[in-house]
């Protein structure tokens, strides 16, 4: 695979730093959680497929040689605590970097390692609350709402943070040095939100401005929003185009007299209700039956066991099935001749390869049962845990 022999050392955090770690190593990066030792019980943590785990105490200054010893021998780190708390450890990038100079650091934050807010705690929509997107999400006459933690911890978080990963070994065949990586939810989520910030002031997006549910894409229009069907089920409508929406108005079996114009704003409300009365009247499959293969822009809401069972998802192998019959998503986007993984990895358990791995830096089997003995490190086997 296109990572194959990137070694990534992730310190264990919650759900951004762990997907960054997850995309790089579903791509064949060898990626090492270091889990503390003072965790509770261990468990199998998510977003960790494929990784290799070892449980180290960071709070002991052996534990800090060890982990200083497997950066060293590492192309990328990835940490995920607030500013300064690396270099409290000793393990800060002018320390590491000192010593591998090739070593790409990454530095996983909400606010960033600068700023007022910089060592401030939050997450996912205090940074999305951040950028301003957060004030363009949400209904008429609702407040703004937040897409779950979508938005900031892995659109602006995770993935930006794979991205920088990947930007920065690129360039460090060229130079053959590495680099600190400041990767900010609020900078990620707000470079997201790109094309907003640039359309902003476009009439035909925003024609009620700051109003949230009254626009074109907030759904506000009736021809984008979802529409409950009469098995308590839904539908997706984006029918933005001329030519789609009047496909929409045919497979609804209306016709052009039955509704208002699609760009009158005023009757926009009438439009909606008309849509939802008619929508109502059928269930979910039998409006599928209508649109599917229909240039409407109109497709079925599914839940997350719904989408891995549709035929379009199954033709393309979206979801692979995981050792528990659970569907989780490919790694994507898919390189045809260089693709991730095609099955799914197991998570490790937590300290599974804590032997193992030091074996790989050189500590000798007395060495580790030393480590063993003085709580500096933890090994946990999967016998172990049943």
């Amino acid at each position: 695979m296109i990572l194959s022999g990137v070694k990534v050392i992730e310190f264990a955090g919650l759900a951004p730093g762990p997907f960054a770690g997850m995309v790089l190593a579903d791509y064949g990066a060898d990626v090492i959680v270091i889990e503390r030792t003072q965790s509770a019980m261990p468990r199998p943590p998510s977003l960790a497929r494929g990784k290799r785990s070892i449980m180290l105490n960071l709070k002991d200054k052996e534990g800090i040689k060890v982990a200083n010893r497997l950066c060293q021998n590492a192309d990328v780190l990835i940490e995920p605590f607030r500013p300064g708390v690396m270099e409290k450890f000793g393990l800060g990038p002018d320390e590491l970097l000192k010593n591998n100079p090739k070593l790409i650091y990454a530095r996983m934050t909400g606010f960033g390692q600068s700023g007022s807010y910089s060592k401030m705690a939050g997450h996912d929509i205090n940074y999305l609350g951040m950028t301003g997107l957060l004030s363009k999400l949400g209904r008429e006459g609702g407040k703004p709402t937040a897409p779950l933690n979508l938005m900031a911890d892995f659109a602006g978080g995770g993935l930006m943070c794979a991205m920088g990963v990947i930007l920065a070994l690129l360039e460090r065949t060229k130079s053959g040095r590495g680099q600190v990586i400041d990767a900010s939810m609020v900078d990620g989520a707000s470079y997201i939100g790109s094309w907003i910030y640039q359309t902003k002031d476009a009439p035909y997006l925003w024609p009620i401005g700051d109003e949230l549910g009254k626009n074109l894409l907030d759904t506000g229009s009736p021809f984008y929003d979802t529409y409950q069907t009469k098995d308590n089920k839904f539908m997706a409508v984006g029918a933005i185009e001329p030519q789609f929406y009047q496909q929409l108005i045919n497979g609804l079996g209306l016709t052009d007299e039955d509704v208002p114009g699609q760009v009158d704003l005023d009757k926009w409300p009438e439009t909606k209700k008309i849509f939802a009365d008619v929508f109502r009247s059928k269930t979910q499959s039998e409006w599928c039956k209508v649109f599917d293969g229909v240039d409407a822009c109109v497709t079925p809401v599914l839940t997350l066991e719904g989408a891995a069972q549709h035929s379009h998802n199954q033709t393309r192998k979206t979801f692979l099935t995981n050792e528990d019959g659970d569907a989780e998503p490919r790694p994507a986007p898919l390189l045809l001749r260089t693709p991730g993984v095609n099955y799914v990895k197991p998570n490790p358990v937590t300290g599974q390869h804590t032997e193992v791995v030091l074996k790989e830096v050189g500590y000798s089997q007395s060495e580790i049962d030393e480590l063993i003995k003085n709580e500096v490190v933890k090994s946990e086997t999967v016998k172990s845990m049943l």
